[in-house]
């Protein structure tokens, strides 16, 4: 695993700059360092070693110099890859992933990433034809961003390495806001850096003579296949067996994050590592610290765990923002901060278990397409009549579905994790709120309109809150401590036989991931294939309510330079609601908290004092 960043321009003295943004990322890949600089590209590298350690140093050239190759990630069928290439007479002198690509892409061109399984993000510079290719990969588990300002044209694995180079303009982008409050992240290309885009998954990004173009190589398809449950369990049972073989590919030692729920469960029942973890709370509900332990002790493998406390939690918040390039309100961001510092003094790589949710049907969201069938057979008209009236009433039990039930899903869902509706948005914000939920959705729900109402969750799920949430911190707060992380179920093939489950075979009434539970079954040893998902839980909702952490928060809604952007009486009463116990308002607060400290960080400049690796005068 490693970090990328790179430029092209005309402009003289490229070393030093390049050096500064490859130094900004430091933490991406402390073990070596590499760059390329010719009048029109530098190219650096920042290298965490995994595979073929003394040979795959970066940037790499092709065998006539002429290609130059810049990569993070990892590509697991590069042993076949390989294999396919050398019978076309592709000579190669390391063991490593890294010249599979370079040689790959001589073969195939535009066509490489179509043949890859795995995560990355690279870049190919042709001397030559002075041209620049760059890939990211299918489901975007690493990430790249980019940036262009007249004739300076910079990409990174991470915004904040533009911070470094002298064209790079930060400027907010204030109409990110409004989406960000019901998303729960940035829910576009577009990110909080005006002009800095995320290059989306499955893209490829040309650029020659100073032009762009993106070209989609990959998106994803749902085609029922409909075949006997107990053949479709085996099929699942070893696709994902071979996703871990295939995961489990390294030259150090490979441990795994354990949970006390099936996805990780499941995977640390089949590739059995030395070495787990687990990170919980004082608070036994928020703590999976001890379910963990347990399939440990049946699978006679170590876990190692550790229990964060408030403290260590509101301190570490400002350098974690830090960490995330953008806003983020996620909880568990910490906890995967501290779970990723704990295995990284062991370990260099380690397993994870996202995305199975996404792509086997596992929230309850979608249990209500079956459960409440009678209820959805009520006229629509008279649904959302209802859903009106509810919407006006204070919160109260079983409001939010009949609100939620009473409108059209392709103008209701954003995700799981709505937290803001738009008609508060209006409230909250002290401008004018211009991009709309359903502008941000529309292309997804136009394309898979012939679809289930499932299927199109699933897919607004995975383009969003996977995507750009769940990967994006698992990526960043992994990385933040130098560890890799690899997640066999965001995987093509794993993927592939997840499209094709009717739906009965994700949900029921009583039950999600149905057929993932009973594969799971064959291999774990305890009952943690049937558990229901807690999802890295903080006892954030408790901690806001106590006087060290609502002062906190107060203290920061109240700043003087916050007015610009929030209604600060609003979000000040939200927050005391919660802590009188009148309203559950503790994601709403903590939205608007963390974007307050992430502004604080990024552009009142406090960035400076919290970089650990870096001295910054």
């Amino acid at each position: 695993m490693c970090g990328i960043v790179g430029f092209c321009s005309e402009e003289e003295n490229k070393g030093i700059t390049i050096k500064k943004m490859a130094d900004r990322i430091i933490h991406r890949g402390p073990d070596q360092e590499g760059y390329y600089i010719d009048e029109h590209i530098a190219l650096g590298h920042r290298r965490l070693s995994i595979i073929d350690l003394d040979n795959g140093t970066q940037p790499m050239f092709s065998e006539d110099n002429n290609l130059v190759l810049v990569f993070n990630g990892e590509i697991y069928n590069y042993i076949e890859l390989k294999e396919e290439l050398e019978k076309k007479n592709y000579k190669f002198r390391t063991n490593s992933d890294t010249e599979v690509l370079l040689h790959g892409y001589e073969a195939w061109g535009k066509n490489l990433p179509k043949k890859l399984r795995g995560m990355f993000a690279f870049a190919i510079w042709d001397k030559q034809n002075k041209y620049l290719f760059c890939s990211r990969d299918n489901f975007g588990i690493k990430p790249l961003y980019y940036y262009q300002n007249g004739n300076t044209f910079m990409f990174a694995s991470e915004i904040k390495a533009f911070l470094e180079h002298p064209k790079f303009e930060k400027v907010l982008n204030k109409d990110l806001i409004g989406p960000y409050l019901s998303f729960s992240f940035t829910p576009t290309a577009q990110t909080f850096f005006k002009g800095v885009y995320s290059l989306e998954p499955g893209t490829n990004l040309y650029l020659k003579e100073n032009k762009i173009i993106l070209e989609t190589y990959y998106d994803i398809e749902f085609r029922e296949k409909h075949t006997d449950y107990s053949n479709m369990i085996e099929q699942i049972s070893k696709t994902i067996k071979d996703s871990v073989k295939h995961h489990m590919i390294s030259d150090v030692e490979v441990g795994s994050f354990l949970s006390s729920g099936i996805d990780s469960s499941y995977i640390v029942s089949i590739a059995k590592p030395k070495k787990t973890y687990t990170i919980g709370y004082d608070l036994p509900k928020y703590s999976e610290i001890s379910y963990a332990q347990n399939l440990g002790g049946k699978l006679k493998i170590s876990n190692t765990s550790k229990k964060i406390t408030k403290e260590e939690y509101m301190k570490e918040l400002p350098n974690i923002l830090y960490h995330m390039d953008e806003p983020s309100p996620d909880a568990s961001i910490a906890s995967l901060y501290y779970l990723s510092k704990l295995a990284s003094d062991d370990v260099k790589v380690v397993m994870s278990g996202e995305g199975a949710d996404e792509f086997f049907g596992g929230y309850n969201t979608y249990k209500e397409e079956v459960s409440l069938k009678l209820y959805n057979k009520l006229p629509f008209i008279l649904r959302h009549i209802v859903s009106i009236l509810f919407e006006k009433l204070p919160e109260c039990r079983g409001r939010n579905f009949i609100v939620r039930r009473g409108q059209k899903l392709e103008n209701e869902y954003v995700g799981v994790n709505k937290i803001f509706s738009e008609k508060e948005r209006k409230k909250i914000l002290n401008f004018k709120d211009t991009i709309k939920n359903r502008e941000i959705t529309k292309p997804i729900f136009d394309k898979y309109k012939e679809q289930s109402n499932i299927v199109k969750m699933q897919v607004i799920d995975i383009k969003y809150w996977l995507i750009k949430n769940i990967l994006l911190k698992v990526d960043r707060m992994t990385m933040a401590n130098s560890l890799e992380a690899r997640t066999p179920f965001i995987d093509k093939e794993v993927f592939k036989i997840a499209s094709e489950l009717p739906l009965k075979y994700k949900v029921s009434k009583d039950n999600t991931k149905i057929a993932l539970r009973d594969a799971a079954k064959l291999d774990i040893p305890n009952e943690s294939y049937k558990k229901k998902k807690l999802g890295f839980p903080v006892p954030l909702r408790e901690w806001m309510k106590e006087e060290d952490v609502y002062n906190e928060i107060k203290q920061t809604i109240n700043k003087d330079f916050v007015k610009e952007f929030f209604n600060q009486k609003y979000v000040i009463k939200l927050l005391e609601e919660h802590k009188n116990n009148k309203k559950d308002n503790y994601k709403k607060v903590w939205a608007v908290y963390c974007f307050i400290k992430w502004y604080e960080i990024f552009f009142l400049d406090t960035y400076k004092t919290l970089d650990k690796t870096i001295k910054i005068e």
